[in-house]
């Protein structure tokens, strides 16, 4: 590990202005002071707030929870792939051309990434049920993507969701990739430690 180099520190920065995926919990911050004098916050947030794991019971009933998904499974190579010209969604196309391998972690820049984190986009570039039920086929070790959800807003079509959660497959969502140029890099999510939870905000970083 002495060989890598901090790329980039994917994650969204977490604070009472960050943006949430409508319909979740809002994200609250509370300055308190202890009895001795010693400041801490209260924070209030859903489990799928700013850059988070999607684990399978999220979606799948009966699936792991957050602390049942081996770290093995955030902790690793991966590659980045570019979809940038992609316009409404990742398509079968765009997937088939990465090639991906079984165990391969892979996170897929869009144009999400260019108009930033800011404000909520309704029209972001989402993963098509197509290609995610290839990738689901393919055995990949982890799919992440620059959007609050891997899915359409809207759509009742949730396979983007249950294709790789029912394979065991955990989903990375949030993810700033604005200063990432594709391709091989080492992958290090760190969700937290909750118990039985269907997900869990995370801290991403890159090395290469």
């Amino acid at each position: 590990m002495h060989n890598y180099r901090l790329i980039i520190d994917l994650s969204l920065p977490l604070n009472s202005k960050t943006v949430i995926y409508p319909s979740n919990p809002e994200m609250t911050v509370e300055s308190l002071k202890s009895e001795s004098g010693n400041f801490l916050s209260k924070i209030t947030f859903g489990s799928h707030t700013g850059t988070h794991i999607d684990a399978p019971s999220h979606s799948v009933r009966g699936g792991k929870s957050i602390d049942q998904i081996d770290l093995e499974r955030f902790i690793g190579p991966c590659r980045v792939i570019d979809c940038t010209a992609s316009k409404v969604s990742i398509s079968l196309e765009d997937v088939k051309r990465s090639r991906p391998k079984k165990e391969e972690r892979l996170l897929f820049k869009t144009s999400n990434s260019k108009r930033g984190f800011e404000i909520f986009y309704e029209d972001f570039v989402f993963l098509s049920p197509e290609a995610a039920a290839y990738l689901a086929t393919s055995e990949v070790a982890l799919v992440g993507i620059d959007s609050l959800s891997i899915k359409q807003k809207g759509s009742p079509d949730n396979t983007p969701h249950t294709a790789l959660l029912s394979k065991g497959i955990p989903i990375l969502e949030g993810i700033d990739l604005s200063q990432v140029s594709p391709g091989d890099y080492y992958l290090i999510v760190l969700p937290l430690r909750f118990t039985g939870l269907d997900g869990s905000p995370a801290r991403a970083v890159l090395l290469k």
